[in-house]
């Protein structure tokens, strides 16, 4: 079956483009341009992934995104205007998975969708010891919290923990260094191939989503800490 796409979009002329294009490279794509009826849509069509316009008639993309993220596993990549670095950050606070800046670029739109569903797939190839194909781990377990790679999916205790695609592979990439200090720079290259250049606020979003969801102290956080001038580290205790 083809990956399925929902382009919430209200430039019918970009939608129209974007949505051949997508097309031409198999997949399937659906649209919606109304703000005030993509939540149904959303909910109701269960895409794989949605292409999220911020500014949208009668319901923005942030509303959209706060309405459907605790009820919607898929991937959500939004559409942001140039330069809003405020749009960027809020739209990840808000559990969107990664941002892209309008106008869009066709080709660079198709390899963030891509790098997306392929972190959003759980891992295959039948491994069974814990363990990948180079010897690593692919599940961790410090005290109650457990995080499987192989099945993308994190616990505390008896409770499993809801994450965004963003959100799990940044825990995935925190835990595996459990005890060592990972800079903004370290994480951003590890999670979209690029340094920090001292404006992405993308990375400190998610940590602050993290700790609420790990029920983490947001003033004086144990769990994920913060290292003044350096980054942030994962760690090994305080999990009980």
């Amino acid at each position: 079956m083809k990956t399925r796409i929902l382009l919430i979009e209200d430039d019918e002329r970009l939608a129209l483009l974007t949505a051949e294009y997508l097309r031409k490279n198999d997949f399937e794509v659906l649209v919606e341009g109304r703000g005030d009826a993509a939540e149904e849509r959303i909910l109701g069509e269960r895409p794989d992934l949605v292409i999220l316009d911020v500014m949208l008639p009668g319901k923005d993309g942030f509303e959209i995104c706060r309405a459907v993220r605790s009820r919607f596993t898929g991937v959500i990549l939004m559409l942001t205007a140039r330069e809003e670095d405020f749009d960027q950050i809020f739209g990840l606070e808000l559990g969107a998975d990664d941002y892209i800046a309008k106008p869009v670029q066709p080709r660079l739109l198709l390899a963030r969708i891509k790098a997306l569903l392929r972190r959003a797939a759980p891992a295959g190839g039948g491994q069974s010891s814990g363990e990948n194909e180079n010897g690593e781990p692919t599940e961790l377990a410090f005290g109650r919290f457990r995080i499987s790679q192989t099945t993308r999916s994190a616990a505390l205790g008896e409770n499993g923990i809801d994450l965004t695609t963003a959100e799990f592979d940044l825990l995935w990439q925190l835990a595996r260094h459990a005890g060592n200090i990972l800079s903004r720079d370290n994480l951003l290259q590890e999670l979209r191939g690029i340094g920090f250049d001292g404006l992405d606020r993308s990375i400190d979003a998610r940590i602050s989503r993290l700790r609420r969801k790990l029920g983490d102290d947001p003033e004086n956080p144990t769990r994920i800490k913060t290292v003044r001038g350096k980054g942030y580290l994962f760690s090994k205790h305080d999990w009980q």
